[in-house]
């Protein structure tokens, strides 16, 4: 991901033609003029607000401006007329890395991507390799989930066995189909063939490399990628063959590999890469989950501003998203969960209610449902769960609803096997409490240090310094680009550390 290393280690597993290699050059097609048509502007216009919003929004911290300096700069390279108009380049604020675009020059990434670069070069890649859906048409192509939305593809399947099977929930309508995966998980992403990904990496090795970039750069990113991919399917013991930053994309390695073939191939050679001052533009930017959207540290999630609170099952992992946390088994077996909320009429029969019917897809759908009350650590709290089939396996669906204050509401969304109830997920419903006003406060975000490297320090000192009670060496190693068997740096080389930021800040 850095400089030379991550090219180093390409080479050494033989993904790479050797340095002194000959290579014949390739011509890579690139669109030709072309403008933005109204429909796209208004299909990107229309879906612009989820997007954003599934995504946590806009980060409305100052890399956000230079996340669109560059976009507008690769933009320009691409044919397309009018890009200062229309196009819009925004950083979400996610500490999921993604990046995506949709049709009507809407180009999305967000932060935690933002985090694993090390040089404007690699931001200049990802931004043309986005371009490049939009220039190769390849948005207007179909649809689909994305598996790090609110709820993980998994859950999402089984619930929709679950509804169209013929339980006791009753009828909730019979074409739901994919539309209404879609509509359950709170947004979608465009998704690309193999071959879409390919052009698109081409035409972003073109546009930074016209934009005066080293294209090289393209394969670190690449890298970095993967390398964050396989540290987490290690740190949540959930290994997966194709990561969750890029569902559709090709294998990662052969990604690397390509990138930095079509880059070399390529006739002009050079290019900034702008280092220094991409690292310290990244200086104090929040660094995995923002308060304002809820934290994750170990077992447990914390919501401070309306101060809740629950803990996991020991075998349990829980994503963060926009809109509602999902808690899956780390071993690949047992229950799940969602925990979504929010505001509510006071109602709490019809609040259970509508999370039944949130789940086929049709929040107007009516499911008859008569919750049990009872209380959670001192909380009024309503229960119910029908019957339903998936897969030719019997669950149950569990609704717990909670009130947390006056007018808000929490609801966990429990799947168990016919019988189990709530199951191996009961002491997640029953750690649901709040939060006091010290625990409240006391609630950090983490944020991105730049460092400059001393003469005596090592990547284990360095990594000392991080604020994380594991993994920190090799997470400090992922976010620097810096391969196993390197000791340590440069002096006056400057590094990026995740530190603990200020309370209360977000």
């Amino acid at each position: 991901m850095k400089h030379s290393h991550w090219l180093a280690a390409v080479a050494a597993l033989g993904l790479a033609a050797p340095a002194g290699a000959q290579q014949a050059a390739t011509t890579i097609a690139v669109p030709g003029p072309q403008a933005i048509s109204a429909a796209d502007k208004q299909t990107g216009a229309q879906a612009d607000p989820e997007l954003t919003a599934e995504y946590g929004g806009v980060y409305a911290g100052p890399q956000a401006q230079l996340v669109r300096q560059v976009g507008l700069k690769v933009a320009a390279q691409s044919r397309i007329a009018a890009v200062e108009r229309d196009f819009s380049f925004k950083l979400l604020n996610s500490g999921v890395p993604n990046a995506f675009a949709v049709p009507g020059g809407y180009v999305y990434t967000t932060r935690g991507l933002l985090a694993l670069m090390n040089n404007e070069a690699e931001l200049a890649f990802v931004l043309g390799h986005e371009t490049g859906h939009i220039a190769a048409r390849h948005t207007d192509q179909r649809q689909k989930v994305t598996q790090r939305s609110v709820l993980l593809g998994t859950l999402g399947q089984t619930l929709l066995g679950a509804i169209l099977g013929n339980g006791a929930m009753g009828q909730v309508g019979n074409q739901i189909g994919q539309a209404g995966i879609q509509r359950l998980v709170v947004g979608t992403v465009m998704s690309h063939s193999r071959q879409d990904e390919f052009e698109a990496d081409d035409l972003g090795v073109v546009y930074a490399r016209q934009a005066g970039y080293d294209a090289t750069a393209s394969s670190d990113i690449l890298a970095s990628l993967a390398a964050q991919t396989a540290l987490d399917a290690r740190l949540t013991g959930q290994s997966r063959t194709t990561p969750g930053w890029a569902l559709s994309h090709p294998d990662p390695a052969a990604r690397v590999s390509r990138a930095l073939q079509r880059a070399r191939q390529q006739t002009a050679t050079g290019g900034t890469r702008g280092g220094d001052a991409f690292l310290m533009a990244l200086n104090g930017m929040i660094y995995g989950d923002d308060p304002a959207q809820g934290v994750i540290e170990g077992q447990t999630f914390r919501y401070p501003p309306d101060r809740i609170q629950f803990t996991a099952p020991v075998g349990y992992g829980m994503n963060n998203g926009a809109a509602a946390v999902s808690i899956t088994p780390t071993t690949g077996r047992g229950g799940q969960a969602t925990f979504t909320g929010g505001k509510f009429d006071g109602n709490l029969d019809a609040f259970v209610a509508r999370q039944f019917a949130a789940l086929s897809g049709d929040a107007n759908a009516r499911v008859e449902v008569t919750p049990q009350r009872t209380t959670i650590n001192g909380l009024t709290a309503a229960t119910a769960t029908v019957a339903a089939s998936s897969g030719g396996q019997a669950v149950d669906a569990t609704v717990v609803a909670i009130v947390a204050a006056p007018g808000t509401a929490y609801a966990f969304t429990v799947i168990q096997p016919r019988g189990a109830g709530l199951g191996s997920l009961a002491p997640l419903v029953q750690s649901f409490r709040r939060m006091t006003a010290a625990e409240t406060a006391a609630v950090r975000p983490r944020v991105i240090q730049v460092v400059t490297v001393g003469r005596t320090d090592t990547v284990a000192s360095l990594a000392g310094r991080m604020a994380f009670d594991d993994a920190r060496e090799d997470r400090f190693r992922v976010l620097n680009g810096i391969p196993a068997g390197v000791r340590t740096l440069p002096a006056g080389r400057r590094v990026k550390l995740v530190v603990w930021g200020t309370a209360g800040r977000s």
